[in-house]
């Protein structure tokens, strides 16, 4: 299979697969609370382990989606940076699949190793999505194909980058009362839903400006014709 068909599919399947799932179990819980609770909290409660899986699945896809960019953006603005930052994204997923966090409010003191690294590389897509907003930004100004994008991906470069301070300045704010710590899942879901629907439909532009999918198209209203 082509490349880029196969990492458009890999774009659509990886967001949707990981919103549905976190959200899914989240519902079935009755001790976890959307709003006040994080993502990665899932992992730390009965069937915690989708939770993992979860995470491992949604990189492996967004990595997979980053290769079929290259293949469409072969030169030009975004060729080399925007790949790039979708594979950290992915691998920043994987990895933090892999490690459980601590509780939030956890002490410093008593942090775990696990609990650290899963801060570390569950912090990749965070601090990065808005960066890779940016950088196609530049790419779908310049490039009449994917110009209808431009404006969507701006506000989803600015929605997940406002959201992200606001929840960095809580987690740094959880040792003392803190009014806003009641809206971590909110905020933090501020940031990944925005940026896993623009990935979303950024992957079904990939899947359409695919050229194979255009001759399919051709192929099937010539057979039509044909026909009549």
């Amino acid at each position: 299979m082509d490349r880029r068909v196969l990492g458009a599919w890999a774009g659509m399947i990886g967001p949707a697969l990981f919103v549905a799932t976190f959200t899914l179990l989240g519902w079935i819980r009755p001790d976890y609370n959307a709003y006040a609770m994080l993502v990665s909290e899932l992992a730390l409660g009965p069937w915690g382990w989708i939770q993992c899986v979860n995470f491992i699945v949604c990189g492996v896809m967004c990595v997979m989606f980053a290769r079929g960019i290259a293949v469409e953006f072969q030169e030009g603005r975004a060729s080399v940076a925007g790949p790039l930052l979708l594979t950290i994204i992915g691998y920043g997923l994987l990895l933090s699949g892999f490690f459980l966090m601590d509780p939030v409010n956890t002490p410093a003191a008593q942090r775990t190793l696990h609990g650290k690294l899963h801060d570390f590389f569950g912090g990749v897509p965070f601090s990065l999505s808005p960066v890779s907003c940016f950088v196609f930004m530049r790419r779908f100004h310049a490039d009449p194909k994917w110009r209808s994008l431009q404006w969507w991906t701006l506000a989803v470069g600015f929605t997940p980058a406002a959201a992200l301070v606001v929840l960095l300045f809580i987690r740094m704010q959880m040792a003392t009362p803190n009014p806003f710590a009641q809206w971590n899942g909110l905020i933090q879901r501020m940031v990944l839903i925005p940026y896993l629907a623009w990935q979303f439909y950024f992957a079904a532009g990939l899947h359409t400006r695919n050229p194979s999918s255009a001759r399919v198209s051709a192929d099937d209203r010539t057979l039509a014709s044909s026909a009549i």
